[in-house]
C-alpha cells in the first residue's frame, strides 16, 4: 500500500499490537521481570484518539499512566516473514502513547488476568500523524519526547502518572509533534 493510502490508517486498521516490557529500563523501573521473549497484548481500535483529541481517563481508574512509543504501520498483510525482510512490511510510522491504567493492571496481574481491561479502553492510544519511512532512515536512533521528559529510544523508562487537566506533548525532533488533554 501507498505512503498516501497509509495516511488515514486508523481508519481501516483493524488491530493494534503492542510488546510490553520491551525495554529492560522500563520492565526494571516497575518492578517487572525481564522477559526472554516478547511480551504481546492488543489493543481494539476504538484506543485511537487522533492529535488534539481528548485522553479520557476510566471512571475505575485512580492511577493513569503513560507510555511514549514509536508506531510501526505495517503496510501490507504479513505473517512469518524473515527478520531480513520485516523492513519490506513497513509503510511509515506514528509517534503513539500506550496509555495504562496501572492501579487496575496491577490488580489483574495480581489476580492471574489478562491486561484488557488496564491497556485497551476506549482513548487509550492516543497518536500523532502519519510520517512516511522515507522520513525516518534509522527507527533505532530517534530522539522521541513527551512534554517535561527527553526519552532515548534506547532507554525508554520513565513513565508517569497523568491526572485530569494535565495536557501531554509527545513528538519526534525534527518531524512531528501530537498534543492531548487529559479528561
Amino acid at each position: 500500500m501507498t505512503s498516501n493510502n497509509l495516511k488515514k490508517f486508523y481508519e481501516f486498521g483493524r488491530k493494534i499490537i503492542c510488546v510490553g516490557r520491551n525495554y529492560r529500563e522500563h520492565a526494571l523501573e516497575l518492578n517487572n521481570p525481564v522477559p526472554g521473549k516478547p511480551l504481546i497484548f492488543a489493543k481494539t481500535v476504538n484506543a485511537f484518539v487522533l492529535d488534539g483529541g481528548k485522553i479520557k481517563i476510566p471512571s475505575d481508574c485512580s492511577c493513569l499512566h503513560h507510555e511514549l512509543e514509536l508506531g510501526v504501520v505495517i503496510s501490507e498483510n504479513a505473517r512469518k516473514i524473515s527478520k531480513e525482510r520485516a523492513y519490506d512490511y513497513i509503510g511509515g510510522y506514528t509517534i503513539a502513547l500506550d496509555m495504562t491504567a496501572r492501579d487496575i493492571q496491577d490488580n489483574l496481574k495480581k489476580a492471574g488476568h489478562p491486561w484488557y481491561l488496564a491497556k485497551s479502553f476506549d482513548t487509550s492510544c492516543p497518536m500523532g500523524e502519519f510520517i512516511d519511512k522515507k522520513k525516518i532512515t534509522d527507527p533505532h536512533n530517534l530522539e522521541i519526547y513527551c512534554s517535561g521528559d527527553l526519552v532515548l529510544t534506547g532507554t525508554p523508562a520513565g513513565v508517569s502518572q497523568c491526572i485530569s487537566g494535565d495536557k501531554i506533548i509527545i513528538g519526534i525532533s525534527g518531524i512531528t509533534e501530537a498534543s492531548f488533554e487529559v479528561e
